[in-house]
């Protein structure tokens, strides 16, 4: 088997394609109450979904060498942390992808989250093919809001999504947060 297809490295993170062979290290990261707690569908996750997310998720680098679902790799370790994706949003074009990730709780609090973030927002922005990086959450995530601001993103605003199943929390809305391109240029300077 070929190594799979490195995407981005960063000082602590390589961010490469996903295989089949991710697929035990994708199940343990989404059979975790604590990673789970702001995205719980109501449905336990199997093996077998696993291997769904992981085809369709490589269908994204068929379609396009920009975006995409990556899975985040230890470097000095090789250990799976989890996963990034870079990705037009839904009702948005290609010009105005949205970010998101999904870390093992163990990695929480390090700086992993910002560290893959940004990468992926500079890439993005070096092309000159994207004008705009949205992402989102619940406005009760602070975790996954201070990953945001610290990527250089601010709020863009506060709505209230109608989700198939209630989860704590979901009471208080989600959050949309962006950067411009302009925005990035300037902050980069």
């Amino acid at each position: 088997m070929t190594e799979p297809r490195v995407f981005l490295t960063t000082g602590r993170l390589v961010l490469r394609r996903f295989t089949l062979d991710d697929t035990d290290d994708l199940l343990a990261l989404d059979s975790d109450p604590l990673v789970r707690r702001f995205v719980e569908d109501g449905e336990p996750v199997t093996r077998a979904n696993a291997v769904e997310m992981i085809e369709h998720w490589l269908k994204y680098h068929e379609r396009s060498d920009l975006f995409g679902f990556w899975a985040a790799i230890e470097r000095t370790t090789g250990r799976f942390l989890g996963w990034f994706h870079f990705r037009p949003g839904d009702g948005h074009g290609d010009d105005e992808p949205e970010l998101g990730y999904r870390l093992i709780a163990s990695a929480w609090g390090k700086g992993l989250a910002t560290e893959g973030s940004v990468a992926l927002i500079d890439h993005g922005f070096s092309t000159g093919r994207i004008r705009r990086v949205v992402a989102e959450t619940m406005a009760v995530n602070v975790g996954s809001r201070r990953v945001m601001e610290k990527a250089g993103m601010r709020l863009v605003r506060t709505f209230h999504a109608d989700w198939p199943v209630r989860i704590p929390g979901d009471e208080e809305g989600d959050v949309e947060y962006a950067i411009t391109f302009d925005e990035w240029k300037a902050a980069r300077g």
